[in-house]
């Protein structure tokens, strides 16, 4: 892939789980170990990073910042294709001292020459990031999820600032607070994803967009093992480890999975997709 194929990491220096925003966070069990728990943290990112280099990413690493665990998330930071960033507004305010940092990196990114424009989602218009906002290239789109934390009304300024079609799919549960916890546009054109998160009309939506035989349906114990929320680099998937219904599915289709311990960061309700964000993307239309 070449040092274009580049991935933005957060170092997990001060990750920890300390406060409780979606039903996954569970403090408690981490500061029942917190030693450990932080050990265990760091041994997993660096195998993820790994993992990803040996895909053929470069990883770039954000700087942690004490007070805010939650930065080695960095798909919430903002939305990228094109080298244009649409910077996140996030809901809870646990999370809003992050747009300061992914100001600042994106900032700095334009002043370097590696990104054309940055621009953010104003005060009131929820919008977190590519957690909540997946280009899927094989149909020159975003699937775009709406509910817990994105608002609606932020589906129109991703239309306006890229250009691109947006596809909005309303999140209905609290546990499936993202859309990539719950779905992911696979390289071959298939989706993955979990229906009960979603409402009866967004599964209408899925069903008229997208091929039957293109639909691949995870169920409740796949999406509770965080295995949606994947990266997917050609035809390999580097995900949390996926039940075995899920990963003969995925391996009949011509996947490799690559499958990490991520357990440290599903205590705070993500995995593989949520610690990463893709900063090369690019529409056919600008290739």
């Amino acid at each position: 892939m070449g040092d274009s194929a580049r991935i933005l990491m957060t170092s997990p220096d001060h990750y920890e789980v300390c406060y409780a925003i979606n039903p996954w966070m569970k403090p408690e069990e981490w500061a029942a170990d917190q030693g450990q728990a932080r050990h265990r943290a760091k041994g997993q990112w660096a195998a993820l990073a790994a993992a990803l280099q040996a895909a053929g990413m470069t990883i770039e690493v954000m700087p942690a910042e004490p007070g805010l665990p939650d930065l080695v998330f960095p798909a919430n930071a903002a939305i990228v294709l094109d080298r244009r960033a649409l910077l996140a507004r996030f809901r809870h305010p646990e999370r809003q001292g992050e747009e300061a940092c992914f100001r600042r990196l994106f900032d700095g990114l334009r002043q370097q020459g590696r990104l054309d424009e940055v621009d953010q989602f104003p005060p009131e218009e929820f919008q977190e990031g590519a957690g909540d906002c997946i280009w899927d290239a094989e149909r020159q789109w975003f699937w775009a999820g709406h509910g817990p934390r994105s608002t609606a009304a932020s589906l129109d300024g991703i239309r306006r600032f890229f250009g691109r079609p947006v596809i909005g799919l309303e999140l209905v549960t609290e546990r499936f607070y993202h859309l990539d916890t719950c779905f992911a546009a696979l390289s071959g054109g298939e989706i993955l994803y979990y229906p009960a998160a979603f409402s009866a009309e967004s599964r209408a939506i899925l069903g008229e967009l997208v091929p039957a035989e293109r639909h691949i349906a995870a169920t409740a114990e796949e999406a509770a093992a965080f295995s949606l929320n994947a990266v997917n680099i050609g035809r390999q998937l580097i995900m949390a480890p996926p039940p075995p219904r899920l990963r003969a599915l995925l391996e009949e289709r011509g996947y490799h999975c690559a499958a990490l311990d991520l357990s440290s960061f599903v205590l705070s309700g993500g995995a593989a997709f949520c610690m990463t964000l893709r900063l090369d993307l690019t529409s056919r239309a600008a290739a």
